[in-house]
């Protein structure tokens, strides 16, 4: 069942958010051609650090994967949908880079993700990320107490369908709090089998939201043997947006956009 968050409590996860948003603003001022993707990785860890956050990405560990994740954040290059691990790859003109960073900060958390053109990237790869971040906003706007997700989830597997992109299922969003992850999962799309784990949204419940949208199928497999990087079957281009979101009584708030 999802935990509701006090007033109290959303606005602890504002201030964890804040350094979230800060990491973004520092990532967006580094990002061009020639830099190595570890020293993405570096300065923001030394950033949540210093703001006295937790990094919450660095150290999980899953079945699936054979060692713990080792960075602050995940930086995702071109067809990696997810999960990219920071290494010592050299950005290139047109790539496109989703960093995704998550922070704890006096106990409770903050997560979001942005996908970054590098240099001047193709007419195709623009609007791939507009897509993906406007399905994001539509999110967004359509949120308000009452009103079931399925219904929000529909009207984001539409958007990214209509311009001819599609939305990735393996990977959603989810519920948030003291701990990255909490119930109850937030899907980008919907079908028969996610209509029957729907849920309504109501005032205290804070979401991950994070449409994840790829520019040929939605399919993906594991990028390497690590098991870590998700990346798109077909190796097309994805993009990823993601704000934590809390819900109140007459719509929601955003927690990891600065304010």
């Amino acid at each position: 069942m999802a935990v509701l968050k006090s007033p109290r409590e959303i606005e602890l996860m504002r201030a964890a958010g804040r350094i979230v948003h800060q990491v973004h603003e520092k990532m967006r001022e580094m990002i061009r051609p020639g830099i190595k993707v570890e020293e993405l990785g570096a300065v923001a860890e030394e950033m949540i650090l210093s703001a006295g956050g937790e990094p919450l990405f660095k150290g999980v560990t899953s079945p699936a994967t054979k060692f713990p994740f080792p960075s602050a954040i995940c930086a995702s290059v071109n067809d990696e949908v997810v999960h990219g691990i920071p290494n010592g790859r050299i950005l290139v003109e047109g790539d496109v880079i989703s960093v995704d960073c998550g922070v704890r900060l006096k106990g409770y958390c903050g997560d979001a993700a942005n996908t970054f053109p590098v240099g001047r990237i193709s007419p195709e790869a623009q609007r791939l990320l507009e897509v993906t971040l406007g399905t994001l906003d539509l999110a967004i706007e359509e949120m308000r107490p009452g009103r079931l997700w399925s219904e929000v989830a529909e009207l984001m597997q539409k958007h990214v369908e209509s311009a001819g992109f599609s939305v990735v299922r393996e990977f959603v969003g989810h519920g948030i709090g003291q701990q990255m992850h909490e119930e109850p999962k937030v899907p980008n799309y919907t079908d028969r089998r996610q209509r029957k784990q729907d849920f309504r949204l109501e005032p205290g419940l804070v979401l991950a939201v994070e449409p994840m949208v790829n520019a040929g199928s939605r399919e993906v497999k594991s990028g390497d043997s690590s098991g870590w990087p998700q990346v798109t079957k077909d190796g097309s281009l994805s993009a990823h947006f993601e704000h934590t979101i809390a819900v109140t009584s007459d719509g929601v708030c955003l927690l990891t956009d600065g304010r």
